[in-house]
């Protein structure tokens, strides 16, 4: 089993992706490679972001790897929180605080069309390749559901009466913006 690295610290993201691509790859952590600390996100970009992260493990261990960068965009805060998802409430936010703000941000509004966006940097040899997924929803008014992290329990996919944390994972996963992108990543993987 082909092994390959994910350039992440995010459990949950982890965990995920060993759903996605555990049967055909074996995921390696930042741990189990022997890495501690943060890996600098600076982009202004899904697409930056991913590609750096990436990079600062490519350039310091020279292992195949990955790296994703996720955002959530509301239309009706002009694609916000976007690249800064993660920290929209601050650098060292959590992902309560986080909703917390996107709710105080959207109360009393009608409009709350959103959509999760997935890039994924693969770097195999060097050679850098990109892997994007999304998927369309709204912003409830509210939190529902206990499963999943950061915006899940507010987010509902079009073509859904649940968030996603209210899916079980399975679901999740075959229809969220990460699975979609790490599905490309794996037809990719499996052609080479």
């Amino acid at each position: 089993m082909k092994k390959i690295v994910f350039a992440t610290n995010n459990t949950h993201k982890l965990r995920e992706a060993r759903a996605l691509l555990g049967r055909q790859f074996e995921i390696v952590s930042l741990e189990e490679l022997g890495f501690e600390g943060d890996i600098p996100e600076t982009g202004t970009t899904l697409a930056e972001n991913a590609s750096q992260k990436a990079h600062f493990i490519y350039d310091r261990y020279g292992v195949d790897c990955f790296a994703d960068d996720t955002g959530l965009e509301v239309d009706a805060l002009g694609g916000a929180p976007g690249v800064y998802s993660a920290r929209y409430a601050g650098e060292k936010a959590t992902y309560d605080e986080n909703v917390t703000k996107l709710l105080g941000e959207l109360e009393g509004k009608q409009e709350r069309s959103a959509r999760f966006k997935t890039v994924v940097s693969l770097l195999l040899n060097s050679e850098e390749h990109l892997f994007e997924g999304m998927v369309e929803g709204q912003i409830l008014p509210r939190r529902t559901g206990s499963d999943g992290f950061g915006y899940d329990p507010v987010f509902q996919p079009v073509g859904y009466q649940e968030t996603f944390a209210q899916m079980n994972s399975e679901l999740k996963n075959s229809i969220s913006h990460r699975g979609m992108a790490m599905r490309k990543l794996v037809a990719f993987l499996k052609e080479r």
